[in-house]
């Protein structure tokens, strides 16, 4: 079911009508009566070949506004302004869609789409907290280009990416995509850094960011505040993330270093170059007809071994990854014991595996012995794992801090006997 609350972006959502029927998906739309205002019911039927309802008065027979809701296998609210955020916060059915939103046992999925001052208003912002508490998905609007002249957070996200949302969580069910990541910090990194010999050439390598930038839209689809540090990428910025963008492998260590003092989780899924020119010619290295001298390098500085060296409490959990041509598993367990890190996803690279493509396959290592094999997918499927992997573990140092803090805050028991003051 598609729900469509009255904001300028609902235009946007008929792309994403046509993306979700043409994957074969039956889609009714439910749109507000206000929303009607900027697309006609018309159009909603048209694209979606299914009757258009925005009235609990119409058909009542049917009882739409209990038999939608139980019926749907996934309900997304897009655009879901500020005014629709608060009627569902507030549990209201003053309307067919916030009805049907009460009756649905099946995934709740919400794009905002907003003003930046009504999204970040501090009712909005609650109102947000409260639906995810309660298990629905509220995506993190995009930064751009709003009505007229005015630009920031609030921003429908692109329908594509709603789409590859919803995909997802139709894919894992019952469960959706939870917002188990709600109130984490999580730092990502992403790209291929460029170690530059003179002003136009480098030392690189192949990676497009992709599984980097899938990492940072899924956090953020999942609650997750999320800073992105990437390097050189020709992405788009994913819905929900700050977007740091850096060169050198030095200035990556450097944002994510940085980034990572207030984070719950760390993900270094950028290619990080292991050396650098030891030296950079100020002007283009030019051609001399003798054979050219030899490149000295030095090394570059192994950034989640300072990530690890740093944390304290088990935070920022580290996650590292590791590129291999071959013996890929058994190099991988020697990287992650020589890292320290908390998991390590390893993958085969090379001749068309990994680089630059939209499918991915891996292994995720955790230092306590567990493996996780994640089968060729697209690369958003691999983000999921890894949140996953990465939510169990952090809720399991939520654990023990409230045990410590526990521990702590109990009363210190003394022997009455020795004590003067204890009465007989």
């Amino acid at each position: 079911m598609l729900g469509v609350a009255a904001g300028i972006a609902a235009y946007k959502a008929c792309e994403l009508l046509r993306l979700l029927t043409e994957a074969g998906h039956q889609v009714r739309v439910v749109p507000t009566a206000d929303a009607l205002r900027f697309v006609g019911e018309a159009t909603w039927a048209a694209l979606s070949g299914q009757p258009v309802t925005s009235s609990a008065w119409a058909e009542v027979h049917e009882v739409p506004h209990v038999k939608l809701g139980k019926q749907a296998d996934l309900v997304i609210v897009a655009p879901a302004t500020a005014d629709l955020l608060a009627r569902a916060a507030a549990g209201r059915a003053d309307d067919l869609l916030t009805a049907v939103l009460l009756t649905a046992r099946c995934p709740v999925l919400f794009a905002p789409a907003m003003h930046t001052e009504m999204w970040e208003h501090p009712a909005t912002q609650a109102n947000v907290g409260t639906l995810r508490e309660r298990g629905c998905l509220v995506v993190q609007p995009a930064a751009g280009r709003l009505t007229g002249a005015d630009t920031g957070p609030g921003r429908l996200p692109e329908p594509a990416e709603l789409f590859a949302i919803a995909g997802r969580v139709l894919a894992r069910g019952a469960r959706g995509l939870a917002p188990d990541l709600t109130g984490r910090r999580v730092v990502v990194s992403a790209g291929g850094t460029r170690e530059e010999l003179d002003p136009v050439r480098f030392i690189g390598n192949w990676s497009s960011g992709r599984q980097g930038y899938a990492l940072a839209g899924t956090a953020a689809s999942r609650g997750a505040e999320v800073t992105l540090v990437a390097a050189n990428t020709q992405l788009p910025d994913p819905a929900g993330a700050q977007v740091v963008r850096v060169r050198s492998a030095e200035q990556l260590r450097t944002a994510v270093l940085q980034a990572a003092e207030a984070a719950d989780a760390v993900v270094m899924a950028a290619a990080v170059a292991d050396y650098r020119p030891a030296s950079r010619s100020a002007s283009k290295i030019k051609k001399t007809g003798a054979a050219p001298e030899p490149i000295a390098l030095t090394e570059n500085r192994d950034i989640i071994r300072d990530l690890v060296a740093a944390r304290t409490g088990g935070r920022p959990l580290v996650v590292g990854f590791a590129a291999e041509t071959d013996d890929v598993l058994a190099n991988g367990r020697a990287k992650l014991a020589r890292k320290g890190c908390d998991l390590l996803v390893v993958n085969q690279v090379g001749d068309g595996l990994a680089f630059g493509t939209a499918d991915n396959e891996a292994v995720v290592l955790g230092a306590d012995g567990t493996e996780v094999k994640v089968p060729l997918g697209p690369k958003e499927e691999l983000a999921d794992v890894i949140w996953d992997q990465v939510a169990e573990r952090l809720a399991v140092l939520d654990l023990a801090g409230d045990a410590a803090k526990g521990r702590a805050a109990a009363p210190v028991s003394r022997d009455d006997r020795s004590d003067p003051m204890a009465q007989p």
